[in-house]
C-alpha cells in the first residue's frame, strides 16, 4: 500500500446511531452476525479485538448472545496492545478477558494475546516477533481473518497505527513494535495496516464528536499516512458504526 493511497467508502458502508449506548449494541449484534456466518460457511471463525471504552463495552454487549456462537470455534487476537506488565489493568487483553473471555467457554489454545512485558519476551521487538509467528501461522492456515474491530482516535489513528510514523507507513510486515507512541503509554505491540487488509469485514466503532473531523476525513478518502483509519479496508467488507455526534462532519 502506498503512502498516497486514497479510499473512498460507498455511503452504505456508513451506519450511523443516535447515541453510545446504541453504538455498542449494533457493533455487538454485528459481531456476532460475522462470527455466526464464518462459523457456518467455514467450521471456524477469528475476530481481532480492539480496546478503548467503546471496544470494551462492544465486548460486554456480546454476552448478551450467550448461545449464538460456538466459542470453541472461534479465535481471538488483538490489534494492539499497550506494553505493560501482565496485571496492568492498561492491557487490552485483560480488560478483554474480564468484558467477555472469562465469561464465555472459550478455547484457551486459541486465544492469541500478545506477549506482556514482564513476560518472556520483556524487548518489545522480541514480543512482536512472537505474535507475528502467531498471526502468520493462523493466516496461513485460514487465509484471512474474519473480523477486523476498530476504534479511532481523534486524529485518526487505528490499533496503534499514528500518523506519519514508521508503523503505519509499513507495507510488508504484519505486525511491528512502537517504542515512541505519541499516546501514552510509549511502547506498544500492533498490527499492520497489511495486516487489517488481510481480514475479510473491517468493521471501525467510533463515537464522539471530538472524532467526527477524522471519520469524515477518512470516509472522503484521506491518505492513509494522514489519517490511518482511511487504510483500514477490508477484503469483503468495511463498515463504519458511528454515533451522531461522530457523524456530524459528514455530508
Amino acid at each position: 500500500m502506498s503512502d498516497d493511497t486514497q479510499t473512498t467508502l460507498p455511503s452504505d458502508a456508513v451506519e450511523v446511531h443516535a447515541d453510545a449506548a446504541e453504538l455498542v449494541a449494533a457493533a455487538a449484534s454485528r459481531f456476532v452476525s460475522v462470527v455466526t456466518a464464518a462459523q457456518a460457511a467455514r467450521g471456524t471463525a477469528s475476530v481481532v479485538l480492539t480496546g478503548g471504552g467503546t471496544g470494551i463495552a462492544l465486548l460486554e454487549n456480546v454476552r448478551r448472545f450467550p448461545g449464538a456462537i460456538d466459542w470453541s470455534r472461534l479465535d481471538f487476537f488483538w490489534g494492539d496492545e499497550r506494553f505493560v506488565p501482565a496485571d496492568d489493568p492498561e492491557r487490552n487483553d485483560l480488560q478483554a478477558r474480564r468484558a467477555l473471555l472469562d465469561h464465555v467457554p472459550v478455547d484457551p489454545a486459541r486465544v492469541h494475546p500478545v506477549a506482556a512485558s514482564d513476560g518472556e519476551y520483556p524487548d518489545p521487538v522480541e514480543a512482536a516477533a512472537q505474535y507475528a509467528t502467531a498471526v502468520h501461522a493462523y493466516l496461513t492456515e485460514h487465509g484471512a481473518f474474519d473480523l477486523h474491530l476498530l476504534g479511532m482516535g481523534g486524529e485518526g489513528h487505528v490499533n496503534s497505527l499514528f500518523p506519519h510514523t514508521d508503523a503505519v507507513r509499513e507495507q510488508h510486515e504484519l505486525v511491528v513494535a512502537v517504542t515512541n507512541s505519541p499516546k501514552p503509554p510509549p511502547v506498544r505491540v500492533t498490527l499492520t495496516l497489511p495486516a487489517v487488509a488481510r481480514s475479510r469485514h473491517v468493521v471501525l466503532v467510533v463515537g464522539g464528536a471530538a472524532k467526527a473531523d477524522a471519520v469524515a476525513a477518512a470516509i472522503g478518502g484521506a491518505a492513509a499516512t494522514d489519517i490511518p483509519a482511511a487504510g483500514a479496508v477490508g477484503t469483503h467488507s468495511t463498515t463504519w458504526l458511528l454515533d451522531q455526534d461522530a457523524a456530524a462532519a459528514l455530508r
